[in-house]
């Protein structure tokens, strides 16, 4: 009888434990947006550059 009273009085924390995680993981996807909006103009401005240094330095056809 004093074991049922354990089992029933103790606590499952598998179901918060997954939501915890949930969090996590969206909370670092809108890390990652953020960071994709904040910086996407100067690392598409790199490429650029990158692609027009080397067409300009070869015979490669359109960085497109």
């Amino acid at each position: 009888m004093l074991e049922l009273i354990r089992n029933w009085t103790r606590r499952d924390e598998n179901g918060a434990s997954a939501v915890e995680y949930g969090l996590l993981v969206a909370g670092i996807a809108a890390l990652i947006v953020l960071v994709v909006f904040a910086f996407g103009g100067v690392i598409k401005g790199v490429f650029s550059k990158t692609c027009s240094t080397v067409q300009a330095s070869s015979s490669v056809g359109s960085c497109s």
